[in-house]
């Protein structure tokens, strides 16, 4: 990269990072993006910001998918030329942002796998496994009740500790990427699975640590005591599911999108959603306004003046 971009790229790496607070992976993933695009730039001759036109963001975006690159690859680099363009035009670098016209490649945009409301009540009612008093069997419930209440990340739920919760007010506070904390609503399902694990489970669970000092602040433990990982949310997610007879593939994250898409087919504006979410873009959120055909359907036999 030689000096025409390099100053430029030190800028936006320092305004993601520290003015907007992404996650240092983030940042990361950005600063590698940039560079192979910069780097491509410069195999065209293109040295400087301003030298750059519609056509060579298109041909660059062209290029990675004769380099194999899947379609969800080359939208998420895009997403970052896309930032770092507005960014050169906030920093009249540029006099236009020539990558604004350039769509992401069909395909790239796949909705995520969501349950019903019914196959998430059946879900949850599973955990609970007939009344069980089981540490463990209070703590999944209590566990997936959380998720779906909240939307949280998988990293979310895992990095909870007992003083995010209030379960008098029916609050949890979440630390969203880039240390970003949010505020969501508890449901009464998930507090009431939340006390009973706290009053029945979760002190069972820490006892059984051999750790000189018991962990005191985790919401979720594991079977020994220590707070619970990622991949044992996973695990929960999946047995659960394979309990209550679902074949939709299941994920810690189904939860999350489950709960983003009934949000907004029960009437929540995206808006509201994206805050819950704690997306630091509407587009991001957007991917769940996704109506079913039948939806529609549905809507113009109801709503069309003569559909009948």
């Amino acid at each position: 990269m030689t000096n025409g971009f390099t100053r430029l790229t030190e800028q936006f790496l320092v305004h993601i990072g520290v003015e907007r607070g992404l996650a240092t992976a983030t940042v990361t993933a950005y600063e590698s993006d940039i560079a192979k695009y910069t780097d491509w730039l410069e195999t065209r001759g293109i040295h400087e910001p301003d030298a750059i036109t519609k056509q060579d963001v298109e041909d660059y975006i062209a290029a990675l998918g004769q380099a194999g690159e899947s379609a969800r690859s080359k939208a998420r680099r895009l997403a970052s030329i896309h930032e770092f363009h507005r960014f050169a035009l906030g920093q009249h670098a540029v006099t236009a942002d020539v990558s604004a016209a350039v769509k992401a490649p069909k395909g790239a945009s796949t909705l995520p796998d969501v349950l019903t409301v019914d196959e998430v009540t059946r879900l949850l009612d599973t955990a609970a496994v007939g009344g069980s008093t089981d540490p463990v069997v209070l703590r999944d419930k209590a566990l997936l009740e959380f998720m779906y209440a909240t939307g949280c990340r998988v990293s979310e739920a895992t990095g909870a500790n007992l003083d995010d919760i209030d379960l008098d007010e029916h609050i949890a506070r979440l630390m969203g990427k880039g240390s970003k904390q949010r505020l969501v609503p508890l449901g009464s399902y998930a507090c009431r699975a939340i006390t009973a694990y706290l009053n029945a489970g979760r002190g069972e669970l820490e006892r059984r640590s051999s750790a000189k000092i018991p962990e005191r602040r985790a919401l979720f433990l594991n079977k020994r005591g220590k707070r619970i990982s990622r991949q044992s949310v996973w695990e929960i997610v999946k047995a659960t599911g394979e309990r209550a007879g679902i074949t939709k593939p299941l994920h810690p994250h189904t939860l999350r999108h489950s709960f983003a898409t009934h949000l907004i087919q029960g009437g929540a504006d995206v808006r509201t959603v994206q805050e819950l979410l704690g997306h630091a873009s509407v587009t991001t959120t957007q991917i769940y306004t996704h109506v079913s055909p039948e939806a529609l359907i549905e809507t113009y036999l109801t709503a069309h003046p003569r559909a009948r």
